[in-house]
């Protein structure tokens, strides 16, 4: 049977439930500590941060599957299902026997799989009577995401974008305005925090645990706001799940199976919603893939971080959670293109890796992932994200591989967003100005020394 260039499903097929994968692990994450008892986190810790419901989908360690909305799966068909497609081209042009597939999820205005989460977290606080809402992003596809869903659902939206970002991705800023956003470069004199990191360190590009901890001072301190994220913790998780399900269905059609999924991790989800279906059947014992997570060598939580509890941002308000980390101080260099800026992993993500479910976890720099970008533009005609580039440089080499052994297998990774608003990288990189910077131990153990002390 011949396999097209792209696998529809209809939407009938849109998957009605999400998934909580905490409700299969066989170890679950270590449990969030209150910095201040350093106790774990309950419901009335998290409920002044996060929206009631979000709160329960985040302690939930019973629920294999939660039922979603009505509404929100409205939504997901304006953009929903999303295409996965076969990359004939690629495969011709590596001369490779590798089976090559990739989930696009950069078919809507935000440009990315952040939406899937973003319309689930502004309908919950929607429901629950709220204001608005507040954020941080890093290259700004989940604040873009979040200002499109608050605007449907017509709430208020504050954007802390990290500074360096919002300086390379203005028109980024402009779409979020477009939707009714406030965004503010973080850090910034508008917080407490950020006028603290600003008065230490006043040349700061920035970083998402700034952004974090200025979103999070600000959402609990005006009454009618709560604090939303589109990555790291179990809530986000659940929500992207959906993209793993379409991908599993959309193969079956086929009698397809991944040998390898890929995808690019900054906070993890959007690997983490990939690769869902595929690692429950792993952890049940079942045939599964071998897993590859990709992250930036300038910011390298994973494969050069510690696993410890953390603090989530650099201001060190939030819950501490156990997760691979660099330390909430480090801050990545101002030339990283990409979005993938976070100082630590997902905590669930982190336990998988530490377990040994997730294989394996790569470092690529940013040259690298610009060159396989382009190379992907020029051959399948989509301009990708320079985060999704991650992935798309370790599947070419991973296809290579396949060359070089004859060994036929097929490979699946995340497109997660399309890079039409990171055109200044671009440049950058097409000019010979993009640089790689790849931070030293000692730039490490600066990070590593700032993490609390906490015995287990």
């Amino acid at each position: 049977m011949k396999i097209p260039y792209k696998i529809y499903l209809s939407e009938e097929e849109i998957p009605k439930a999400w998934y909580n994968i905490r409700a299969d692990m066989k170890t679950d994450h270590r449990p969030m500590l209150n910095p201040a008892t350093l106790k774990p986190v309950t419901a009335e810790d998290l409920s002044p941060v996060f929206c009631d419901e979000l709160v329960k989908q985040e302690l939930n360690d019973k629920d294999r599957f939660i039922e979603i909305p009505e509404e929100i799966r409205d939504f997901y068909k304006m953009y929903r299902p999303s295409p996965l497609v076969r990359a004939y081209c690629l495969e011709k042009a590596l001369n490779t026997p590798a089976k090559i597939y990739y989930k696009y999820e950069g078919g809507n205005t935000s440009g990315s799989h952040k939406l899937n989460s973003a319309i689930a977290q502004a309908y919950y606080a929607k429901k629950q009577g709220m204001i608005g809402v507040t954020t941080e992003t890093g290259a700004g596809q989940w604040g873009t995401a979040l200002a499109m869903a608050c605007g449907y659902f017509g709430i208020d939206c504050k954007v802390f974008m990290v500074k360096v970002s919002s300086e390379q991705k203005p028109y980024r800023k402009g779409v979020m305005e477009t939707y009714g956003a406030t965004v503010t470069p973080s850090p910034s004199d508008t917080t407490n925090i950020g006028r603290k990191i600003l008065k230490e360190n006043p040349n700061t590009g920035g970083s998402l645990g700034c952004a974090i901890s200025e979103a999070v001072e600000v959402a609990v301190s005006t009454k009618g706001y709560r604090y939303v994220l589109g990555s790291v913790l179990n809530q986000v998780l659940i929500h992207q799940s959906i993209i793993g399900f379409e991908t599993k269905a959309a193969l079956e059609k086929y009698d397809e199976y991944p040998d390898i999924i890929i995808g690019c991790a900054g906070g993890g989800s959007n690997l983490g919603g990939l690769m869902a279906p595929f690692m429950a059947e792993k952890i049940a014992g079942k045939k599964a893939p071998y897993f590859i997570a990709v992250e930036p060598a300038s910011c390298p939580s994973m494969t050069r971080g510690r696993f410890a509890y953390d603090f989530c941002d650099t201001g060190m308000v939030t819950p501490l959670a156990k997760m691979y980390t660099l330390g909430s101080s480090f801050i990545p260099a101002p030339n990283h293109a990409g979005g993938l800026r976070f100082h630590g992993m997902s905590p669930i993500l982190s336990q998988l890796y530490h377990d040994g479910y997730l294989d394996e976890a790569r470092a690529v720099g940013q040259l690298q992932i610009f060159e396989a970008a382009v190379m992907f533009a020029r051959i399948e005609g989509l301009l990708p994200a320079p985060e999704s580039a991650h992935a798309i440089r370790v599947a070419i080499d991973e296809a290579l591989k396949c060359k070089e052994t004859g060994k036929e297998k097929t490979i699946l990774f995340g497109l997660s967003g399309m890079g039409n608003y990171d055109i200044g990288a671009y440049m950058q990189y097409n000019s010979g100005s993009l640089q790689d910077y790849i931070p030293t131990d000692e730039d490490l153990e600066k990070g590593f020394a700032c993490l609390p002390n906490v015995e287990e």
